[in-house]
């Protein structure tokens, strides 16, 4: 490329050096970038060639750069692609950072870019992450006011936080809406029908989609872990087993997330035998187990009333690295608290207290489920605390009636 700009055996057009502007970024740097983007014929620097080297500029997280090339296209009155503000919304979503994102939607609109889907679609899955159900609503309610006609991505990230949050009635209209603005079998929606159907336990549906997808071209590994993972979660052992066989005989099996879906599936229903088979098999591919693997195996020793082995199996997962992503995972997430849930059914207050503070660092104890769970801990132990209920509020849980009614059980406990 860099031959053909300077020896110009063809015209270059406007998408050529765009495409050079990225490459030669990627590569060689933002100077590098700078340097040629002064050595396009002046026709050329326009709005398409500013907002790629804005983007480069970002994709290398030098915002103060993007910010200086920024000023320089309102100089010259070229409009700034909203993908720029999605980008540098991205970049200010960790916590530390995220009291910007309001200034970024601010100048957002001081500059006359009008959000794009793909812009509250990025909101919305921020307050997601934190767990944030009414911040979830707000950002929507934003979307709707701002008349952004929303996506099946939309649509699938509020279904599958409802979903988590236990709120299965708010997500079922959201899965509705997604079937209703599917264009064509894009696998990665049907992706979100399976976990969705799943959650919602619609065995039906979760087949057809299943067989909706094995018709295409191809079909990711992905996929099929999603499905077996799916089944698992309605019940269907039998399913999930023929898809794990179907992996055997169509996948290589080199990932230690294959083994752990099907992992999750006998655990979660106490089916020790087999989950340690699967382990064997997985240690003999020489794929290593993770945290989420030995998370799986505690659940299944502790559903088949083996405590004390569940209690090794959580020590021996403390083994290994769980990075924050990990833990913000749902399948972490997910069966840390069916673990809390079977410790507070035998009255292990202690254990029960430790996996609700993990569940608490990453913010899924937002939800009143997981602190009730805690409660019931307190009731089966008999044991009383004083401001539980202070200690839910001021962790972002909203008391509902299974709490007070927890709450009283527990009183009859105070000495």
């Amino acid at each position: 490329m860099e031959w053909i700009v300077r020896e110009r055996p063809y015209k270059l057009s406007e998408l050529d050096y765009s495409y050079l502007l990225e490459f030669t970024a990627k590569v060689h740097g933002i100077s590098e970038a700078e340097s040629l983007f002064l050595r396009v014929p002046q026709e050329y620097q326009k709005e398409l060639l500013y907002n790629n080297l804005v983007m480069a500029a970002l994709d290398l997280d030098l915002i103060k750069h993007s910010y200086a090339y920024m000023r320089k296209m309102r100089e010259l009155s070229l409009p700034i692609s909203p993908y720029v503000y999605n980008r540098l919304i991205i970049l200010h979503s960790s916590p530390g950072r995220r009291k910007t994102i309001s200034k970024i939607l601010y100048q957002m609109k001081a500059d006359r870019v009008t959000p794009h889907t793909s812009t509250y679609n990025i909101l919305l899955k921020i307050q997601a992450n934190e767990h944030n159900i009414d911040g979830l609503a707000r950002v929507f309610s934003d979307m709707k006011r701002a008349k952004i006609e929303p996506n099946e991505i939309t649509y699938g990230i509020l279904a599958i936080s409802h979903a988590v949050a236990r709120l299965y009635t708010v997500c079922h209209t959201y899965v509705e809406a997604i079937e209703n603005s599917m264009t064509g079998t894009n696998w990665s929606t049907l992706e979100i029908l399976l976990i969705l159907y799943g959650y919602l336990g619609k065995e039906k549906e979760l087949k057809r989609t299943w067989e909706i997808m094995q018709d295409l071209p191809h079909v990711r590994s992905k996929s099929f872990t999603v499905a077996i993972e799916a089944f698992g979660k309605v019940g269907s052992i039998d399913q999930a087993e023929k898809i794990w066989v179907q992996i055997k005989s169509t996948k290589k099996l080199s990932l230690t997330e294959q083994f752990n879906s099907i992992l999750s599936v006998y655990c979660r229903h106490g089916v020790v035998d087999k989950a340690s088979s699967v382990f064997k098999e997985m240690r003999a591919n020489g794929c290593q187990p993770n945290a989420i693997t030995y998370r799986h195996l505690a659940l299944g020793c502790l559903k088949s009333g083996l405590v004390k082995e569940a209690l090794n199996t959580i020590d021996m997962g403390k083994k290994e690295v769980v990075t924050k992503k990990v833990r913000s995972s749902t399948p972490w997430l997910e069966t840390t608290h069916l673990l809390l849930e079977n410790f507070a059914e035998i009255g292990d207050l202690e254990n029960a207290k430790r996996l609700y503070s993990e569940l608490n660092e990453s913010k899924y104890s937002r939800n009143s489920f997981v602190y009730n769970t805690l409660l019931k801990a307190y009731v089966k132990a008999k044991v009383y605390e004083p401001d539980l209920l202070r200690t839910m509020i001021l962790r972002g849980a909203m008391p509902d009636a299974e709490t007070y009614s927890l709450l009283r059980l527990i009183e009859q406990f105070k000495i």
